[in-house]
Formats: structure tokens, sequence, C-alpha cells
């Protein structure tokens, strides 16, 4: 019962959120190939709603590090996107970001579902509580079973603050999306006020920048992205997806490595 409180609550707290919400260095060389390309093998891009402030966030929280640790040698994708609807109730969360919270009110659109948090969205198909453990791997599973519709290769060279990206497309992409997301693998939080107050909180696959390109009938194309100042060569990874404009359904997902001397390749 407790849970169905919490629950409640966030909706009611994302509502006026999003109603009122204002869209608010380390040298590498290059990024490393993680190639989990199978022919008629599935995908899953495993996107989880947190944020510090919601008690019942930190379960999720953990879920998802656990899975992200047991399926590295699988093609699923884990993105932890904080949410800034919760800050004006007691903790501003460092990692949220208005964006974050404008992408799960699509979803909630795209799958006639509430906002709250921990919410988990699989392949941009499925939504679940994000603690929800069996429902989550049964999720996961059933992605993996389902070849994707689209491919997406990317080759990215740091230079500086920023990050050069060039991308090469091939199947379906019409009415597309490629997103890519700058993701910091791991980060340790001491929270001081709010329902997680006094607690130290461990976190996983945080996303720190999401860029949008639309796509057209060009196959290839390059963007840049400006990487977080908090950046490290080992500690972060890029991850590309294609996504569909008219049902938010995801087509494909890939994920890269930085590592020193390479070349990227997702």
């Amino acid at each position: 019962m407790k849970t169905l409180k919490i629950l409640s609550f966030c909706v009611g707290a994302a509502a006026l959120a999003l109603a009122t919400a204002a869209y608010a260095t380390r040298k590498i060389d290059s990024v490393k190939t993680v190639n989990t390309d199978t022919p008629g093998q599935g995908f899953a891009l495993v996107e989880l709603f947190t944020s510090e402030g919601c008690s019942s966030c930190p379960p999720a929280d953990d879920l998802l590090a656990k899975i992200q640790k047991e399926t590295q040698d699988k093609p699923v994708y884990i993105l932890a996107y904080h949410v800034d609807y919760w800050n004006n109730l007691g903790w501003k969360d460092v990692f949220s970001n208005a964006m974050f919270s404008k992408r799960q009110k699509e979803y909630s659109s795209y799958l006639n579902a509430q906002v709250y948090t921990p919410q988990v969205v699989v392949n941009g198909k499925t939504e679940l509580v994000g603690s929800d453990e069996p429902v989550l791997r049964e999720a996961i599973s059933r992605a993996l079973t389902t070849a994707p519709k689209a491919q997406v290769s990317l080759q990215a060279q740091q230079n500086g603050d920023k990050l050069n990206v060039s991308y090469e497309l091939s199947g379906n992409t019409d009415n597309q999306n490629l997103l890519i997301a700058v993701v910091q693998k791991s980060a340790i939080s001491r929270v001081a006020r709010g329902e997680n107050s006094g607690r130290t909180l461990s976190h996983a696959q945080i996303v720190r920048d999401l860029k949008t390109i639309p796509l057209n009938q060009a196959q290839k194309g390059q963007t840049t992205i400006s990487l977080p100042k908090e950046f490290t060569a080992q500690g972060w990874e890029i991850v590309g997806f294609i996504q569909d404009k008219a049902n938010g359904e995801i087509e494909t997902a890939a994920k890269a490595t930085f590592t020193a001397n390479a070349t990227v390749k997702l």
C-alpha cells in the first residue's frame, strides 16, 4: 500500500510540475566499437525515469544497475533519466533535467500511461513500475526476440570538450529521430533533505545529455555534442538509438565505450 500511495503522489507532482516546468575535460582520442549485432537478434532499450527526491526510486535504480551488470554481453541498453519535477519537494537532484521530464510526458501520450517515478519504458512500447523485477525481466526477454527494424552506425572523435559524431543509417528511417545519449556509468550521492534524507544513493547509467537529430532521406550525417565537465574516458559511454516519431517505438539501439587510440563505431 505504501508503494501505491507514493506512486499516486508521484503522478500528482509530475502533472503539476510538468505543466509549469521551463526547459531547464579529459581528452581522449576516440571510442571503441562494442559489436552486438547478430542476425535476427533483438535488443532492449530500457529507459528508467527516476529521481533522488522520490523514496520509491532507489530500489529501481539498484535493479537497473544489477541488470546492467548481468547483461554486459547482450544487446541490452540501460538509460536512467533523472526528472526535475521532484526538485521543489525538499531536494534538488543534481542529475535532473527538464528535458527528461518532457521525454517522460511524451511517453505518457504515446502509451496512454500515467507519469510517475520510478517508471521504465522498454523499446518505447512497454511501460512498467521500475522496481518490478519479474515484469521488467520478462519485458527485456520479449524485446530480445524481436529483430530491429533499422540499423545505425556511429563514429565519434573527441575534440577538447566536444564530441564529433558521424552517423550512417540503413533500413526504414522514415519519420524517425536519431537520439544520442551521453551516459555517466555510475555516481554516488548523499541526500541531505527530502524523502531520501540521510541516505547515500548509488546511481548507474545516468543520462547527462540527450541529443535528438530528425532524420530524412539522407543516410549519412554529422553532429557535435558538448561533453560534461565531469567526463572521463573510462566512466562514460554513448548510446545511440532510432525512434519512430509517430508512436515512440524504438527501431534499433547500440552503444560504445570510450577508449584511447581507437575508432568509435556503434
